[in-house]
């Protein structure tokens, strides 16, 4: 399957699921290649534990994978570094009564998941790779494609060429190999924006994920492994677009006191702030998944709503399930990029994330309702999941990625 290429695989983009796709492939035999056009340096990152100090981009990391980087040996790295395992859960109503509580100890587990700042992932990640050795980091940017049946041609904007048997996109979101191989999607703005920000609270904040739903978007309070006596949790507040720029416009005390209010201060005063980040929500999904020779993984993907968090942990299970075909094809001696191949990890993935994101857009939608009768009815449901401990565990297993 070598001749005349000079990649068996090419990965466009190093984020979390590029370089770990990279590292789940390597060793194997297969000649890769990881694309990305900033330098992919394994950086010192700071040891301070105040609220400047800490990535606003976190990651909510189910058991499932924190064990894909256990497999990839990047685990080690990132507690060895810093994060925060969260054992409870606590959900609620800003317009009701209703709430729900998640507890680790239902489902026997040590932990729902972990709060992980997503640039000691990519770091833990590309210290790997660097160990590994097999894996041809690329610095460059995709200026065009081109395939036929025996592979793709990359064409980089500093004027290098690369063919490889697969291509696989795992650029983000607005991805370009997506654009450029005129894959179709669905997608819809949700007219909302994600403001992301760490905060210092008055009081600890008890290794609980906290979301308190709001007719204007949830606001999630996140776990952080701060100094002691000094409690920091990631914040994620989904904002109507008016409203996210008046809250973006507050100076630091005036934003405190507001983001208190909306959170009804169960960790009592937010004391202090990093500056803030908004980015826009869109649902965007991929009518497919892979055409021959190309495949798409996480964001380039599909992209979800972060109300529950799922994003990166969906992005993780491509890797896993599209690693796996790959390299039992590559065992049996077949071409990894024709199709067939690849429609075998479209089948194993498109479904469940199609799932995950129906789910998400059902939970936004009703908690928007303002209606006397949806808000009753939203209450009792909640009590009733919340009393209903078998169906607990079922949520909590699922979410937790440990089957159901």
């Amino acid at each position: 399957m070598n001749g005349g290429r000079d990649v068996d695989i090419a990965i466009v983009g190093a984020g979390m699921a590029g370089t770990a796709l990279a590292l789940a492939l390597s060793g194997q035999g297969l000649r890769l290649a990881l694309i990305e056009s900033r330098p992919l340096l394994a950086a010192p990152l700071p040891a301070e534990r105040d609220v400047a100090s800490f990535d606003t981009r976190v990651s909510a990391l189910s058991p499932e994978s924190v064990a894909l980087l256990e497999r990839l040996a990047a685990w080690p790295d990132i507690t060895a570094y810093r994060h925060c395992p969260y054992q409870h859960m606590t959900v609620w109503d800003a317009e009701g009564t209703g709430h729900i509580e998640f507890d680790a100890a239902d489902v026997d587990c040590a932990a729902l998941g972990h709060i992980v700042e997503n640039r000691a992932v990519v770091n833990a990640l590309v210290g790997r790779l660097q160990a590994a050795g097999d894996v041809r980091v690329v610095a460059g940017k995709l200026a065009g494609l081109a395939r036929d049946d025996d592979g793709i041609t990359l064409s980089l904007a500093e004027g290098e060429k690369l063919r490889a048997g697969l291509l696989v996109a795992a650029d983000g979101a607005l991805s370009s190999v997506r654009s450029m191989m005129a894959f179709r999607t669905r997608e819809w703005d949700y007219g909302h924006r994600a403001l992301v920000t760490t905060v210092m609270t008055e009081q600890p904040h008890q290794h609980t994920a906290w979301q308190r739903f709001l007719p204007s978007g949830p606001l999630a309070f996140l776990p952080l492994p701060g100094e002691s006596g000094r409690p920091v949790c990631s914040i994620v507040w989904s904002l109507q677009d008016a409203l996210a720029d008046e809250v973006l416009s507050l100076d630091d005390k005036a934003f405190c006191r507001r983001l208190g209010e909306a959170f009804e201060h169960r960790l009592g005063r937010v004391l202090a702030a990093s500056p803030r980040a908004a980015f826009p929500l869109r649902q965007r999904h991929a009518v497919d998944y892979v055409q021959p020779r190309v495949a798409l993984v996480g964001d380039a993907a599909h992209t979800i709503h972060p109300l529950a968090g799922q994003g990166i942990n969906l992005g993780f299970k491509d890797v896993a399930a599209l690693a796996e075909e790959v390299l039992a094809a590559h065992r049996r001696g077949r071409d990894v990029g024709q199709l067939e191949v690849l429609r075998r990890y479209q089948r194993r993935r498109k479904g469940e994330n199609l799932l995950m994101m129906g789910a998400m857009d059902a939970f936004k939608t009703l908690f928007e309702q303002q209606a006397l009768p949806l808000r009753w009815l939203r209450s009792a449901g909640m009590g009733a999941v919340h009393r209903a401990v078998p169906l607990k565990q079922e949520i909590m297993r699922r979410a937790m990625g440990l089957g159901g």
